[in-house]
């Protein structure tokens, strides 16, 4: 199977739903329509990424003092535990911006290392997948075997 760029009037007209896409044949792989509902897909994850750091950044100007001590340790684990969840959301937010940038340049669903296609299946699964199935575990087993 190789990259194709094929024009479909349905593609400018609606997104298409999840059964829809797949239900397509394989063929069909990363036409009009599929970007359509993928970029539409991350263009959602990416807003609500963004509204969650906005709403942390709020949540943590909005400090309160309070004079017992294992009240203050419980508030600022709480604000620790956010924290990290919002460091794991801005690398979301990076893969998510890249996806993004990879359906506007007619990249998307390909794998970075063997140039396959990466599935819809995974990709509804995972959006921001940059490798098929197969590449992905033999870089999490190489990982695992030489700790890269």
């Amino acid at each position: 199977m190789t990259k194709t760029n094929k024009s479909t009037p349905a593609a400018a007209d609606r997104v298409l739903t999840e059964e829809e896409i797949l239900k397509m044949d394989d063929k069909d792989y990363m036409n009009p329509a599929q970007m359509a509902f993928f970029k539409a897909k991350l263009q959602a994850l990416e807003k609500e990424l963004l509204k969650n750091a906005g709403e942390t950044t709020e949540h943590l100007r909005e400090t309160v003092l309070v004079p017992d001590p294992a009240d203050r340790a419980t508030i600022e684990e709480e604000h620790a535990l956010e924290l990290r969840t919002r460091d794991r959301e801005r690398k979301l937010l990076k893969k998510v911006q890249q996806s993004i940038a990879a359906i506007d340049g007619n990249d998307y669903g390909w794998c970075e290392e063997t140039g396959e296609p990466i599935g819809i299946p995974r990709l509804i699964a995972r959006p921001t997948a940059t490798l098929s199935l197969e590449a992905q575990q033999r870089r999490e087993l190489k990982q695992k075997l030489y700790g890269d």
